[in-house]
């Protein structure tokens, strides 16, 4: 029998709809403008890349947003397209636990512009995603009542995941906000921006819900799975997103370290590799039941 879309599949296809118009245009945008220098409010001169949506952020951020642009466009976006039309045809488990990655991929997303790019053309749209994906990543959650008792998983590899997530984001950041307030300076990339995002996502949010979701794992409560699929497919899609970054930066000129740049990519392919493989595994073990949303 032919299923009928619910609301919630519009609200799928809004953010959809937005994420692609969002990426392409940030990534395909130009002006023809050229990179100037400017001197930010701790007396720094900086680099401001001077074209595109991007034109006033910073030379060594604005490739940065490009190439999340381009992940997002090349990746993400197909992929949310193939989920939503699974699960407006089956409405099952499988396809709701993809489109909740994708929406939590989204959130990560839009959450990064909305708050770190400097004020451009697309920054309604950027509230509008942001929103969109926030409430839709809620209302999943809320109206989660699947029954996982009996789900055989490999726990102890999803524990040590989480940890060693969760620690090394924090270990990862920390020592760069310590040493500026230590020396009373600014952070060291600051350039002509008042904070740094990624540090309050990965710090304030992302490393938390690890541990918080090993907890809940350990007690076998359903908000445990869900939060589980959602960090992992994030971290399988910032695994690849962090080496598209990375080739974007030394193509636009950035000089990086070789052995940093070999270590950065190495530890990123291996998490998104770990991550593929245990959402492969907490999705292939899933009950496949018919699901409402």
């Amino acid at each position: 029998m032919k299923r009928k879309p619910l609301m919630i599949h519009w609200l799928y296809a809004i953010i959809l709809v937005l994420t692609l118009v969002v990426a392409l245009t940030g990534l395909y945008s130009t002006n023809a403008g050229f990179p100037y220098d400017y001197v930010n409010q701790y007396g720094t001169t900086v680099r401001i890349y001077g074209d595109g949506l991007y034109a006033n952020d910073s030379f060594f951020k604005a490739p940065i947003f490009r190439a999340s642009d381009a992940t997002m466009l090349f990746l993400v976006v197909p992929l949310f397209l193939l989920f939503l039309i699974r699960n407006i045809a089956k409405q099952d488990k499988l396809s709701r636990s993809l489109l909740l990655g994708s929406v939590s991929m989204v959130l990560y997303y839009s959450s990064s512009l909305a708050f770190g790019a400097i004020y451009n053309d697309l920054h309604l749209a950027y509230i509008a995603l942001f929103a969109l994906s926030l409430f839709t990543t809620i209302v999943l959650l809320s109206q989660e009542n699947h029954d996982y008792s009996g789900i055989t998983l490999p726990y102890k590899a999803i524990y040590a995941f989480l940890t060693i997530s969760g620690i090394a984001l924090i270990v990862a950041w920390l020592p760069d906000i310590l040493s500026a307030m230590l020396k009373r300076t600014s952070l060291a990339h600051i350039e002509n921006y008042t904070t740094e995002i990624t540090y309050v996502l990965d710090m304030g949010i992302i490393a938390p819900a690890c541990f918080i979701t090993m907890r809940l794992l350990q007690k076998r409560e359903s908000l445990g799975y869900e939060l589980l699929t959602m960090i992992l497919f994030v971290c399988s899609a910032m695994g690849i997103m962090v080496c598209v970054q990375t080739i974007f930066q030394t193509a636009a000129g950035i000089v990086l370290p070789i052995e940093a740049i070999i270590t950065k990519m190495a530890i990123f392919v291996a998490l998104a590799a770990f991550s593929i493989t245990l959402l492969g595994i907490l999705l292939r073990r899933t009950p496949k039941r018919s699901d409402r949303t």
